[in-house]
């Protein structure tokens, strides 16, 4: 259950994690300091360079290292005919009491690397170790097993899905041995680093390599696409462990590895320490982590638009849509714009907008240097609040309304569909574009159609929008739901919507409910 993303194989296993605080605490036997403390390190690694053996290294830090699976619950349909003629037989109707068309439910799990970073048991690892990828999961444990196979129940402190980042305290009263982070910014290209974690389940494993890059670029865009590269073998479970450099700090936390074979081929991804540190240090104390947002899609300007603009390579980014009601629009930004600086940054692949943005606070006035048919403009931008990943990820949903979708179980809510045979989903200002209607339009639009329901027989199709319910607006899934049960409760047979199909107005029908 491995996240895993691909570009030309770029296989995501992995992410961020740690925090620049004070590590040292009490305990009953005196004083309990870091594993990779400066006093101890100094006695297992010489100043320069690397050891001539790691074991004198991995034997100070991987106790500190740890495993973490998850126990998830999955509700999945249990009607292998669903969205088919034949889904009431399956189901037990017309005459077929015995069949059982009911949700069942099925265990699934995950397995990731993680790190304790205080005496008390607080451990980081990635969020999507810890948060099931399947929206219709729900994670009911969390075990994190130590070097010497003991394990421990713990409990989820806070996540980031932005970062990928997750805190963990184990639910024990003692003392563990810990690490804390380093300073990645002083890495660099052909330092020895070491990985440590939990590959394909294996258990704890050392790999070795050097730093090949720094502040690499995936082209996978997003806040923190900024990774320290590595040829240290990562594979999948490793995701959360740490990256050490010679004198033992955790400098980054492995993320992901390119491949076009989803194993190791020697290129490798974390997280720098730098950028993982204060998130962890907010998600650990509570604090909510906000992030600036400009509101813009942007494009990085390769060698044929550098060519074509008479632009340096490698710098600026293309503004190719600015979202409806942004701070981007309100500060006059348009399409075709190109981003050359933020905040006093040059945009390059090393410096994104985007990386600049999140790491600078909601209403900060920023300026932004811009090319607008070829003269340069500068702007000041009011930033606002980054959404959420997935809000995000609806604001760049693509509907296609002539596309033949099949009703795919568990990805809308189970009671519309079972009493009106659809799936719906939230109207965004994307799909209202797709569908040639306002932007601001109220409603949910229907994704597919139970071909064996009332709604298919009366020619509702993909793409068309229900605004009301028993003449109650329905501008979410949500306020549909209420109109469904609250017929279902009055114990009627069918309900009045207001649909509008693409090119024609509104009409009223009354659909059955079964």
């Amino acid at each position: 259950m491995n996240k895993v993303r691909y570009v030309y194989g770029l296989t995501s296993a992995l992410l961020v994690g740690g925090a620049a605080m004070s590590l040292i605490t009490g305990s009953p036997l005196g004083a309990q300091v870091a594993q990779n403390d400066d006093a101890v390190m100094n006695k297992v690694v010489p100043v320069a360079g690397a050891p001539a053996s790691f074991a004198d290294l991995t034997a100070q830090l991987a106790p500190a290292v740890v495993n973490i699976s998850t126990r998830q619950r999955i509700e999945v349909a249990n009607n292998p005919f669903a969205g088919t003629p034949f889904a009431d037989l399956f189901n037990g109707r017309q005459g077929n009491p015995g069949g059982n068309g009911a949700p069942q439910t099925r265990e699934a799990q995950s397995l990731g690397s993680g790190f304790i970073i205080s005496a008390d048991g607080i451990v980081v690892t990635n969020n999507h170790v810890i948060s099931p990828p399947d929206t219709r999961a729900k994670l009911e444990a969390i075990t994190v097993t130590l070097p010497d196979g003991t394990e421990y129940e713990a409990d989820l402190i806070g996540s980031d899905a932005a970062s990928d980042l997750a805190v963990l305290k184990i639910r024990a009263n003692k003392t563990f041995p810990f690490v804390k982070f380093g300073d990645s910014s002083s890495a660099r290209v052909g330092d020895w680093v070491v990985a440590i974690g939990n590959p394909f389940g294996l258990g704890g494993t050392v790999t070795s390599g050097i730093i090949s890059a720094v502040y690499r670029n995936t082209g996978q865009g997003g806040a923190y696409d900024r990774y320290l590269q590595t040829d240290a073998s990562i594979n999948r479970g490793n995701s959360g462990g740490p990256l050490f450099d010679m004198r033992g700090n955790v400098i980054g936390i492995n993320n992901a590895i390119f491949s076009p074979s989803g194993g190791s081929v020697g290129i490798g991804f974390a997280i720098p320490a730098e950028i993982a540190a204060p998130i962890v240090d907010k998600l650990r104390s509570g604090q909510e982590i906000q992030r600036g947002y400009l509101g813009v899609r942007l494009q990085p300007i390769d060698e044929d638009f550098a060519t074509s603009l008479g632009l340096p390579k490698r710098r600026g980014e293309l503004v190719q849509v600015v979202e409806d009601d942004s701070p981007a629009g309100r500060a006059g930004l348009k399409p075709g714009d190109i981003v050359m600086k933020v905040n006093g940054k040059d945009v390059s692949p090393e410096q994104t907008v985007s990386y600049t943005v999140a790491n600078l606070q909601p209403g900060a006035k920023v300026p932004v240097e811009l090319l607008r048919d070829g003269q340069r403009l500068n702007l000041t931008v009011t930033l606002g609040k980054r959404p959420t990943e997935a809000e995000l990820q609806s604001q760049a949903q693509t509907f296609d309304p002539e596309a033949d979708e099949p009703m795919a179980p568990g990805t809308s809510d189970s009671t519309i569909e079972q009493k009106l045979g659809l799936q719906v989903t939230p109207v965004t200002p994307a799909i209202a574009r797709s569908l040639g209607v306002a932007i601001d339009i109220k409603g949910v639009v229907i994704a597919a159609v139970d071909q064996n329901s009332d709604a298919a027989r009366k020619g509702l199709a993909r793409g068309d929008l229900i605004l009301s319910a028993n003449y109650q607006a329905t501008p979410t899934v949500e306020a549909l739901l209420a109109q469904v049960k609250a017929a279902t409760e009055a114990k009627r047979d069918a309900i009045l919507l207001r649909v509008q199909r693409r090119n024609n107005p509104p009409v009223f029908m009354a659909l059955r409910l079964r």
